[in-house]
């Protein structure tokens, strides 16, 4: 059996080695965006990892890294790139996870496991770029031309790893999706519980939006005359959440995370004013009234300022819920661990996930966050929460193999 084999002092100690590449110097915290120096070290660590485990390793050209077991197998993984202040177990964890749960595989002689750690989960350009290619939900040449905030292209930014490219990994080969991660929220460490098994991941949406007004000099310009651009965000802010005051759920969540002034200067009234907008929530419909609440809202800001407005591309992914099997299976595990200490919750995060399971099953659990923090430094988790979340994932691999 798998689970009589995991080793969890080689699980703990892989997750410490990879956290060296982007260390930021404080605390536990990870700076590895994707295709990002560290990045791509920690990707060439972790295929040496894979083939010394006794898989296959393939690249494909998004720079989604595979290490696969011969066969038809469960695909366990997550992905390794962090945010651009990061910590050191989102994402990672699911990779070193699987990358365990593989090994033990191998050494107890089955069931076959593969590993996957998908390249720009964190959207340095977009929602789940690599994973997103992947599934087949955008091609090649559509994600290529998306730009990060510095105007870098997938394009250029995926050329830093063409000598690790291999081809294509086939996902007809793969049964299930099985990832990993931490809860990145207060709900299990505030309950004292030990493991979160998601039930379903709500969908995203997240474009960009620009306002054009008029530059000029921030001393000799009267205010009443002013086409500040910045204040027509400000604005729009404050009417777009007065008017989903009715439409939305204590459960939707919408976020202006960044903002971009042109030409971003003291002394000078910014004339452009572009910046990100993302919202969530577990019904689709909801999803799309928001999103024409947005757009009305913006319209209603640019005619009032004397604006002129315009939207990039919409990104998102729909609501996805959990293979009902694959569920159990954690249950089943979590209960055997852990008697009376976990929970069946959804996941108001995004995770590669989503984009599988246009593919496969797919399941997913959680281990606590240390007071619900994520995507920032402080971000952690109790070892011995960390090798729980491991023996559930190895007695749930036990399980299905069973059938």
């Amino acid at each position: 059996m798998v689970f009589g084999v995991v080793d969890p002092e080689r699980f703990l100690k892989d997750l410490d080695s990879l956290r060296g590449f982007g260390a930021s110097g404080f605390g536990k915290g990870v700076v590895r965006p994707s295709y990002s120096d560290a990045d791509i070290a920690a990707r060439r660590w972790l295929a040496g990892q894979m083939a010394d485990a006794g898989l296959s390793v393939e690249v494909d050209p998004m720079g989604n890294l595979f290490g696969l077991a011969e066969g038809a197998s469960l695909l366990v993984g997550s992905h390794s790139d962090s945010q651009p202040e990061g910590g050191w177990l989102d994402g990672a964890l699911g990779v070193i996870a699987g990358l365990e749960i593989a090994r033990a595989c191998k050494a107890a002689g089955g069931p076959p496991v593969s590993v996957v750690s998908f390249q720009d989960e964190e959207g340095r350009f977009g929602v789940t770029t690599g994973s997103a290619v992947w599934s087949g939900k955008m091609t090649q040449a559509e994600a290529d031309v998306l730009i990060d905030h510095t105007g870098t292209s997938v394009a250029a930014a995926r050329a830093a790893m063409a000598d690790m490219v291999t081809s294509v990994v086939d996902p007809e080969r793969f049964t299930g999706f099985l990832e990993m991660h931490i809860e990145q929220g207060p709900t299990l460490d505030a309950a004292g519980e030990k493991i979160g098994v998601v039930t379903d991941i709500v969908g995203i949406r997240d474009m960009k939006i620009t306002f054009e007004g008029q530059q000029n000099h921030a001393g000799t310009t009267p205010m009443h005359l002013r086409r500040d651009a910045f204040q027509a965000v400000s604005a729009f802010n404050t009417r777009l959440n007065d008017r989903f005051r009715n439409v939305v759920t204590p459960q939707t969540v919408w976020t202006i995370g960044h903002v971009s002034l042109h030409p971003n200067a003291s002394s000078i009234v910014p004339g452009r004013a572009e910046f990100s907008m993302q919202w969530r929530d577990a019904d689709s419909e909801r999803l799309l009234r928001m999103e024409g609440i947005i757009r009305d809202t913006v319209q209603e800001t640019a005619r009032a300022g004397g604006f002129s407005a315009s939207y990039g591309p919409m990104l998102g992914l729909e609501p996805v819920a959990m293979d009902a099997r694959m569920q159990d299976a954690l249950c089943d595990a979590s209960e055997q661990m852990s008697p009376g200490r976990w929970r069946r919750m959804p996941s108001g995060a995004l995770h590669d996930a989503t984009n599988v399971s246009e593919l496969m099953p797919v399941a997913m659990l959680f281990v606590p966050s240390i007071d619900g923090i994520s995507h920032a430094f402080e971000e952690d988790t109790k070892p011995e929460d960390l090798v729980t979340g491991l023996h559930v994932l190895a007695r749930a691999v036990d399980r299905l193999a069973r059938g």
